[in-house]
């Protein structure tokens, strides 16, 4: 049975802080997560998943309505996957990997954003926002240790005890149909949207520069022979002297953003008299189609100078914004998400210091700067803002039909891909010599193998927890090597273990660790391993360490490292 999520609605339920139920003087709850949209669901299921209690409070008792973000990367989708759900999210959304750009109604160029085959997800899904937050919902309701509480409003908040102690908290002044009750908890995550109450109340601001330029969304719902591709049109006779964009979604429903400039009158210009002749230029007299949601906006390239404010951390939207061209608001705030789960776990549990939180911060505005310098450079390419960078603009989409060269510098939405974190003080720097992209502080990318004879992927086999990596070659593992990886089954961090075997499978005795086999080559190829590659692997699916030869004392100094435990070089 199909569920329309734009018409769910939930019910109010008094909690047991307003019935008094344990005492007036409470325990804090261990986090609690504020704003149950993307960033906020996909935060509580993480934290969740890792055995941590969390309530989740949001001030509406719906999901969003109309489409929002409709774009999700790949890495957001082995994010899903690791959160319970992503499946769904492929199942119901449509997978593309190729974009083409035209300048009037000429093919400039086309490009793949995943030209090699042997990744178990495709480059980007359209999905609307709904869904995703449906799907994500129920992903969380499957959750016994996450609580959710709908119409709970946070209209205050303070800060108590020493930041970073262990007598920290936050107490949040929530209002509900029943009045306000005092929420108290050991960290709050700030997942409140863009225009942030948590961040209103702390008096906080979020500063950088917004576009003088609106555009119109039109939703359209019509049956259409258009590829499943991402079109985008500077310049076309349909639209003249403005820029257009066209994706497909889910449930014959097309996205249509066209460039309106400054001037244009937000509320006319939403009107049906305005946006069915626009979309009637671009399909044609004869086009049957229904408008299924419209909106006008403007935006903004912004973001709060930090992201951490004692026990507050804040992530999406509430943290920072970028303009929509990349696919970068959604997608980045839910990898602020398992950024700042697993760390939150770590110190909750005591096995990691509070320092760690910081650097949540640190690695996540890095994160952020680099999305704000990719989406603005994107917005003044699509919307030249004097006669040079018009002219400059055009003769690059003019070259870009016949030169290479050219097509790197034409950029209509250079699309989301992960921040590398190289310098995050968490990584432990190369000692040898590798190649290709797998450096510490990037993101593990896929790749097929086979778990017990039976196709499998990489990612499925790390995450939740610290993973060690081992690539072994036919002659399976030496006696020095097995030793090793005794060692850190037994050490004093927890860590998973899993061996990777290439060329004949064989079986392999090493210690605890899972056994999977690289029968393509291709996981080996993207790691550059050689027999005895080690790869140290962060709860969020980053690389924090690797080595040539596993040394168990480098390993354990490493984990540390990377949980900010004292004692490490």
């Amino acid at each position: 049975m199909s569920i329309n999520y734009q018409t769910l609605s939930f019910d109010y339920q008094p909690c047991r802080e307003q019935s008094g139920e344990g005492g007036a003087e409470q325990a804090a709850h261990p986090v609690i997560v504020v704003g149950a949209g993307p960033v906020g669901l996909a935060t509580a299921i993480d934290i969740a998943q890792q055995g941590v209690p969390v309530v989740l409070v949001d001030d509406d008792c719906s999901l969003s309505t109309g489409s929002r973000a409709i774009c999700f990367s790949k890495r957001s989708l082995d994010i899903f996957d690791r959160l319970g759900c992503g499946q769904r999210m492929v199942d119901k959304g449509i997978s593309w990997n190729v974009g083409k750009v035209f300048l009037k109604d000429e093919l400039v160029y086309s490009f793949n954003l995943q030209p090699e085959a042997g990744h178990n997800r495709p480059a980007f899904i359209n999905l609307q926002q709904y869904y995703v937050e449906g799907f994500l919902l129920e992903r969380a309701r499957e959750m016994p240790n996450l609580e959710i509480r709908w119409k709970s409003k946070v209209v205050g908040i303070q800060q108590s005890g020493t930041p970073g102690s262990a007598d920290a908290s936050v107490t949040l002044a929530i209002d509900t149909p029943h009045g306000q009750y005092p929420l108290r908890g050991r960290y709050v995550v700030a997942a409140d949207g863009s225009r942030s109450p948590i961040r209103n109340l702390l008096g906080l601001d979020s500063k950088g520069v917004t576009f003088k330029d609106r555009f119109l969304i039109a939703d359209v719902k019509m049956e259409a022979d258009f590829p499943t591709e991402r079109w985008f049109w500077f310049d076309p006779p349909f639209h003249p002297n403005q820029s257009v964009l066209l994706h497909r979604q889910p449930d014959n429903v097309w996205r249509i953003d066209f460039q309106l400039g400054w001037d244009a009158d937000p509320v006319l210009e939403k009107t049906p008299e305005r946006v069915i002749p626009r979309v009637r230029a671009l399909l044609g007299p004869d086009a049957k189609f229904e408008l299924e949601w419209v909106s006008v906006y403007t935006f903004s390239c912004l973001r709060m100078e930090r992201f951490r404010h004692g026990n507050v951390l804040f992530a999406g939207d509430s943290a920072h914004g970028v303009s929509p061209f990349g696919a970068r608001g959604a997608n980045s705030g839910v990898q602020d998400a398992e950024n700042l789960a697993w760390k939150l776990a770590m110190v909750l549990e005591g096995k990691a210091s509070d320092a760690l939180l910081d650097t949540y911060a640190a690695e996540r505005e890095f994160a952020a700067d680099e999305n704000i310098r990719n989406s603005t450079r994107s917005t003044d390419f699509i919307t030249p803002k004097s006669p040079v960078s018009r002219v400059f603009r055009d003769a690059v989409l003019k070259l870009s039909r016949h030169h290479p060269f050219a097509r790197q510098l034409t950029n209509s939405g250079r699309l989301s891909v992960p921040a590398v974190l190289r310098d995050s003080p968490l990584n432990t720097p190369d000692g040898d010599d590798y190649e290709g992209a797998m450096v510490p502080g990037a993101s593990c990318v896929d790749a097929p193998v086979q778990l017990d004879a039976q196709p499998a992927w990489l990612l499925q086999q790390l995450g939740q927890q610290f993973t060690g990596v081992l690539f072994c070659g036919e002659h399976g593992i030496d006696q020095t090597t097995r030793a090793a990886l005794q060692a850190l089954s037994e050490g004093p961090i927890p860590l998973k273990l899993v061996v990777v075997t290439s060329g004949v499978a064989r079986s392999v005795d090493a210690a605890s660790a899972k056994i999977i086999h690289d029968a393509q080559g291709l996981a080996g190829t993207r790691y550059d391993a050689k027999p005895g590659t080690f790869y140290l692997i962060r709860p969020d699916q980053h690389v924090c360490a690797r080595w040539r030869q596993v040394d168990a004392a480098g390993v354990i100094e490493a984990l540390k490292r990377a949980l900010c435990v004292a004692g490490t070089a």
